[in-house]
């Protein structure tokens, strides 16, 4: 049985990716796809990788970090990337409660402007 190969399509339908957004994953060396002629074909490792990079983008981070990471797996193994990946986690975790502090108090202004300008109109 052969491993599952998807063309440069499939993959961007498989991930739902505009095709310049997985030619740059593969320009930035996120992706390095099988070619034949002008085709492009994905195997397992690339199917794999994609799905941690779009797990990584959904949590908030960026494109370096991700390919670091990535890169951690290819030159030391599986536990030098599990013990990169907590402090990443712990990083972006920080980073996401900072944001949502701030969006917090944005609403908490936005709300209080708000009510103001609905109690001058009412009196």
């Amino acid at each position: 049985m052969t491993d599952p190969r998807l063309s440069f399509k499939e993959m961007c339908a498989k991930f739902d990716v505009t095709p310049r957004t997985l030619r740059y994953y593969e320009y930035i060396e996120l992706l390095q796809p099988e070619r034949q002629g002008r085709a492009r074909f994905y195997g397992p490792r690339e199917i794999a990788r994609m799905t941690l990079i779009m797990r990584g983008r959904r949590f908030g981070f960026q494109l370096e970090d991700i390919r670091q990471w990535l890169m951690i797996y290819e030159n030391d193994g599986t536990e030098a990337q599990m013990r990169a990946w907590i402090e990443l986690a712990d990083r972006q975790m920080a980073e996401l409660a900072e944001q949502r502090r701030q969006l917090d108090a944005a609403m908490d202004e936005l709300k209080a402007l708000r009510d103001e300008t609905a109690a001058a109109l009412s009196g």
